[in-house]
C-alpha cells in the first residue's frame, strides 16, 4: 500500500471515523505535503476559535502497536514535564493511539497540538529580526538538552527499541545491495566501534533520533523551538541527537569556498550549541571526544534510511549524486560528512558522481 492510495481511503473511509474520534467536527482537514523520506498521511485541521492540530495516519508495517505507544507515551511525558514538544492529544475514548482497521489492513492515528510559530524554511531561513542567529544555535543546544535531561528519569510503561534492536548486521546484509560490499562493511565497523560506547545513565537514553530543524518549529516573537515528529525515537547515545545538531549547522555555511573558514564557523556554531545544552544536562566529558564517531552515525543513519524508503516504496535500489556522496564518505572514512575534505564542493554541496547498483 503506498501513500497515495492511503490517501483515497483516508477521504472515502478514515477521515469521517476519525473525525468522530476525536471531536473533529467544523475543523478545515487539509493533507500537508508529503516529502520523500516520509512515512505518514498528514493533516492539518483548523478550525476558528481553537488551536489547530496535526492528524497522523501511519499505514507502512514497519512499526507495532508497542512501539507507536511508546513514542507518544514518550512526547506526553516530554510536554508534562517541561519539554518543548508538541503534546499528544488524547481521543473520545481517553486513548493516545487509536486503531482503524479497513480491507483487513491497520491504521495507526494519533493526533497532536499544532506547534506554535513556523519552520525556518517556511520564514527562508531568516532568524528574528533583529536578533542575533547565536541565540538561534543556542536555544537548538538549550531544548534538547532539557528532552536529554528529562529522558534521565524516564521509566517507559511501553518501550521503544534500542539502537542494535534495528541497526544490526542482520538488518544491514538484508538492506544493503550486494554489490555494495564495501560499504556493508564499513557499516558492520561502525556497529562494532559502537558497541564499545558506554550505556549508563547519562550517556545512553530515550532520544529523538531526528533532531533536524524540519521537526521543530520557532516562535518568532520569542525564539521558542517546540520539537514534534518522534516517529524515529529509539534508546541511543545523547551524543547521537548532539552529532545530529551539528550536521544542522553546515547549511549555514555550506556556500563558503575556503574549508578553513567552514571549519572555524562549525566550532564556533557547536560551541554555542554545547553553551545551550550544558544550561540543562550534565554531558560526561568524554563522550564529546566521540562526536566523530556519532556523526559518522548519522550518515548511517542517513544512508539506511534511503534504502528503507526505496524497499517501502516497492523501487529498485539506486543512489542519486546526494546518497552517492554519503556511500563515499563512509567507504573512504572521510569525517565530518566530508565538509572539510576535498570530496566536498560548495557549488554542488554534498553530491557525487552518482554510483551504478
Amino acid at each position: 500500500m503506498n501513500y497515495n492510495e492511503v490517501v483515497k481511503i483516508s477521504d472515502a473511509y478514515l477521515l469521517p471515523f476519525v473525525s468522530e474520534l476525536y471531536g473533529l467536527a467544523g475543523y478545515n482537514i487539509k493533507p500537508v505535503k508529503s516529502h520523500k523520506r516520509g512515512r505518514n498521511v498528514v493533516y492539518t485541521c483548523e478550525k476558528e476559535g481553537t488551536g489547530a492540530k496535526i492528524l497522523r495516519i501511519a499505514f507502512l508495517n514497519d512499526r507495532s502497536r508497542e512501539d507507536f505507544l511508546g513514542e507518544l507515551e514518550y512526547v506526553r511525558y516530554l510536554f508534562e514535564h517541561g519539554g518543548s514538544v508538541s503534546n499528544v492529544i488524547s481521543s473520545r475514548k481517553g486513548n493516545l493511539l487509536e486503531e482503524i482497521t479497513h480491507n483487513h489492513h491497520t491504521f495507526f492515528v494519533c493526533l497532536f497540538e499544532k506547534a506554535k510559530g513556523k519552520m525556518l524554511v517556511d520564514n527562508h531561513y531568516r532568524y528574528r529580526e533583529g536578533v542575533p542567529i547565536s541565540e538561534y544555535y543556542y536555544n537548538c543546544g538549550k531544548v534538547l538538552g532539557t528532552m536529554h535531561q528529562l529522558s534521565k528519569g524516564y521509566a517507559p510503561v511501553h518501550s521503544r527499541y534500542s539502537f542494535f534492536d534495528k541497526y544490526n548486521a542482520e538488518y544491514i546484509d538484508k538492506l544493503i545491495p550486494g554489490s555494495l560490499p564495501l560499504l556493508k562493511e564499513k557499516l558492520l565497523g561502525l556497529l562494532k566501534s559502537l558497541e564499545g560506547l558506554d550505556t549508563d545513565h547519562e550517556s545512553f537514553g530515550m532520544i529523538h533520533f531526528d533532531y533536524n530543524d524540519g521537526n521543530y518549529s520557532i516562535d518568532f516573537d520569542t525564539g521558542q523551538i517546540t520539537v514534534y515528529d518522534f516517529d524515529n525515537s529509539c534508546f541511543g547515545w545523547y551524543m547521537f541527537d548532539l552529532a545530529s545538531i551539528w550536521g544542522n549547522g553546515m547549511g549555514w555555511i555550506q556556500s563558503e569556498p575556503d574549508a578553513g573558514k567552514r571549519k572555524r564557523f562549525m566550532e564556533d556554531y557547536f560551541e554555542t550549541v554545547l553553551e545551550g545544552y550544558r544550561s540543562e544536562t550534565r554531558m560526561d566529558p568524554s563522550m564529546l571526544n566521540k562526536l566523530p564517531l556519532l556523526i559518522q552515525v548519522n550518515l548511517m543513519e542517513g544512508i539506511i534510511d534511503a534504502f528503507e524508503v526505496m524497499r517501502n516504496n516497492g523501487e529498485e535500489p539506486e543512489c542519486d549524486e546526494e546518497l552517492s556522496y554519503y556511500i563515499k564518505c563512509l567507504e573512504d572514512d572521510i569525517p565530518y560528512f566530508g565538509f572539510f575534505h576535498e570530496i566536498y564542493s560548495c557549488e554542488e554541496p554534498f553530491e557525487y558522481e552518482i554510483r551504478n547498483i
